[in-house]
């Protein structure tokens, strides 16, 4: 099934996001996409891969100094980084990778992946954007037929079958992992999409776009806005 992950022999989970290299509001910053494996009995990370521009290298180094200390995964959530505008958000990125991992393992939040997409094409459930309506029109993923703002979404879930389970999309996973937690306090059983629309598109398109780089896309819409 979805959540029934295992590599040799170790049950395990993993977590991708897509946050900007440093302060969204500070000029000049990139998205990076950082995807960390853990152990889900011990919370040993197994890995980690980043893709990306400038502080690359610095959050995997951090990871790796982790690995190497025997830290949990859920550790890297009380990290005490550096931290100015220029060069990393008050919450760096390797700390929320380390926010995502405990909600996963809390059960706060269930994942789906880009290989499961395959498997839901078959299956009676919703597929829900949560992105803006501009930002669906732009593109979207296959089977998505339903665009539901984040923002409408506690005034619109009587457009949504409560007995159906709910597949959750965002621009990065933010504002889907919201929605999913409005879901779920309103009896809906629901899944957020692992990397967002973000990582939808790059694998799809073979492309990664470097311009997308705030948390929600917000920057990307307002340049292209003004072309």
């Amino acid at each position: 099934g979805l959540n029934e992950r295992s590599a040799a022999g170790i049950g395990y989970e993993k977590i991708i996001l897509s946050p900007a290299s440093h302060a969204s509001y500070y000029p000049g910053g990139s998205v990076m996409t950082l995807k960390v494996i853990f152990e889900r009995e011990t919370e040993r990370i197994l890995g980690a891969q980043i893709v990306g521009f400038d502080g690359v290298d610095k959050r995997i180094d951090v990871i790796s100094t982790a690995m190497q200390a025997g830290m949990k995964v859920s550790e890297l959530a009380e990290l005490d980084l550096a931290y100015a505008p220029p060069y990393s958000s008050a919450k760096d990125p390797v700390n929320m990778a380390g926010f995502i991992a405990q909600n996963v393992l809390n059960g706060t939040v269930k994942q789906f992946f880009y290989d499961d997409l395959s498997e839901l094409e078959n299956e009676d459930v919703i597929l829900l954007d949560t992105r803006t309506s501009a930002e669906y029109e732009r593109g979207h993923a296959d089977g998505f037929d339903i665009n539901i703002p984040v923002d409408d979404l506690r005034e619109r879930l009587c457009e949504l079958d409560s007995s159906k389970s709910v597949y959750v999309m965002c621009q990065s996973g933010l504002r889907s992992y919201i929605a999913c937690r409005i879901l779920s306090q309103n009896g809906f059983d629901c899944y957020n999409f692992a990397g967002g629309y973000r990582l939808y598109e790059s694998i799809n398109k073979d492309c990664f776009d470097v311009k997308s780089n705030t948390s929600c896309g917000a920057e990307l819409f307002a340049a292209q806005k003004n072309i």
